[in-house]
């Protein structure tokens, strides 16, 4: 039997360490390389190659190459090498969920459950590859007929997160190689590996050299802006925070880009008194804690009626108690270690200020000394209006909990955020609900759920949250431009 260890090493050495540029691994200019760590233990897991400004922009020469021939390629040959793609994904599952979790920390059927969604993005883009349709009429005045078709935008430039390591590049990449654009992505610095597993397994699908292209760099802005600035570049999609995204919407609104930005959230996850207590627990578990907490659709705002919130209060804080703490890898463990040490003290500061201002911990709310950056999963109740916390992002596996008397405060205090990423609403009463879908201002709303993410939805928000939609029948739609020829009657 091969030790876990030995597993490790065996999946880590099987990564490739280059950039992936024009089909060919290569190393950085000048040779430069860096080193990804496993934040359960700080250990090194591997060292690959570190790019450069001139790296990026290889990249993109490689991209710029390629277009014409893959925007011509049959929309029947693009579904297939997608479909292949989603094929070898599932035959990796394993590799690539234990590779997620030696380089983000998530437990491991965490990071299954992330390889079946972020999989789902290739199997469903493949089959709208060959849906991408236009219109043909006669115009108003019978002078002429209408052809209104769709082309590939062209040359993308992706910059993905790293908590979702996987998904971040499927829902990107599957959506541009559908639509005939091809491709360079920029993966986090701290979570590169998986991209670049990902990058092989579509090399062995059968794609064709340039269509896409990976750099790995520590140096993202300097890398980025060469990239963005290049007049060959025709759309950019970001996933990351509001203050990074309003900074590259402003170099792209120099070409004139498309965008695509899915940036912050401050999830409210509203609980009425008259909702099934066992599913709004059961709801609040799944969307606070899933990832560590470290989702952009994660919920931030715990606002539960006055009348429910002891009880609520109590239930989330049993099972919150019980949660199993430890490196991903082991059985049983349910959070692992958040990213890095500034998550650990953002956590910590969080937490502090809401006790400042007189909210009540009722466990957790500390980091945990020892190897890692770990910080045990936490209940706050009596959160008081003006805490940071209720303001900012946590990103941390933190439930804060405030309350509300009637549904007119609890739309004022769900809506009062810039931000409108996703809600929550928990409420028996059909009519509230619908109310809720018209009222609460974020591009997504769980309705008694407390996960909603589907290859097949159009994921995105409203407000600081960003502009575009990523999945669904919309996903594509980014990724093309919308051509009108008239052809005169005679």
């Amino acid at each position: 039997m091969i030790s876990t260890s030995q597993a490790e090493a065996d999946l880590l050495a099987s990564v490739p360490s280059g950039l992936f540029i024009g089909g060919e691994w290569v190393d950085a200019a000048g040779g430069r390389t860096f080193d990804v760590r496993d934040p359960s233990t700080n250990a090194v897991v591997k060292t690959i190659a570190d790019a450069g400004p001139e790296d990026g922009i290889r990249a993109l020469d490689a991209a710029v190459a390629a277009q014409e021939a893959w925007a011509a390629t049959a929309p029947r040959t693009r579904s297939d090498l997608l479909r292949r793609a989603f094929d070898l994904v599932r035959e990796r599952a394993d590799d690539l969920a234990l590779l997620m979790t030696l380089e983000m920390g998530k437990p491991l059927a965490e990071a299954r459950g992330e390889v079946t969604y972020g999989g789902e993005f290739l199997r469903w883009f493949s089959e709208e590859a060959v849906r991408i349709n236009g219109r043909y009429g006669l115009n108003p005045e019978g002078t002429g007929r209408m052809v209104v078709s769709q082309r590939p935008v062209g040359p993308s430039f992706f910059i993905t997160p790293w908590n979702f390591p996987l998904a971040m590049a499927t829902r990107k990449i599957a959506p541009a190689l559908a639509a005939g654009c091809t491709v360079v992505i920029k993966p986090a610095e701290l979570t590169p590996l998986t991209t670049l597993l990902f990058a092989s397994i579509l090399q062995e699908a059968g794609l064709p050299a340039g269509v896409v292209n990976v750099i790995t760099t520590t140096a993202s802005g300097d890398v980025s802006a060469p990239i963005i600035a290049d007049p060959r570049l025709r759309k950019m999609s970001f996933t990351g925070s509001t203050p990074v995204g309003r900074k590259l919407i402003a170099q792209a609104a120099e070409g004139v880009l498309r965008v695509s930005m899915e940036l912050g959230g401050n999830a409210p996850f509203v609980v009425f008194e008259d909702a099934d207590l066992d599913e709004a627990v059961d709801g609040a578990m799944a969307a606070k804690f899933r990832n560590i907490g470290q989702a952009c659709t994660a919920a931030n705002r715990f606002i539960v009626h006055a009348d429910i919130a002891e009880a609520f209060a109590a239930r989330v804080t049993e099972r919150v108690a019980a949660m199993r703490v430890g490196r991903g890898t082991e059985d049983g463990v349910q959070i692992g270690p958040l990213i890095d040490e500034r998550a650990v003290v953002k956590a910590s500061d969080l937490v502090a200020d809401a006790v400042d201002r007189g909210a009540r911990v009722l466990t957790g709310g500390e980091a945990i000394e020892g190897e890692g950056t770990f910080f045990a999963p936490t209940v706050v109740s009596d959160v008081a209006p003006g805490s940071a916390i209720l303001r900012e992002e946590i990103f941390g596996p933190v439930l804060a909990i405030s309350t509300f008397e009637t549904e007119e405060e609890a739309v004022r205090l769900a809506n009062d955020t810039e931000y409108g990423l996703v809600s929550y609403v928990f409420t028996r009463d059909l009519a509230r609900g619908h109310r809720m879908i018209d009222r609460l201002e974020t591009g997504m709303m769980g309705l008694n759920v407390g996960v909603l993410s589907n290859a097949a939805a159009p994921f995105g928000g409203v407000k600081q949250s960003g502009v575009g939609r990523e999945g669904g029948l919309e996903g594509i739609h980014e990724y093309l431009s919308t051509k009108y020829t008239l052809i005169p009657v005679g």
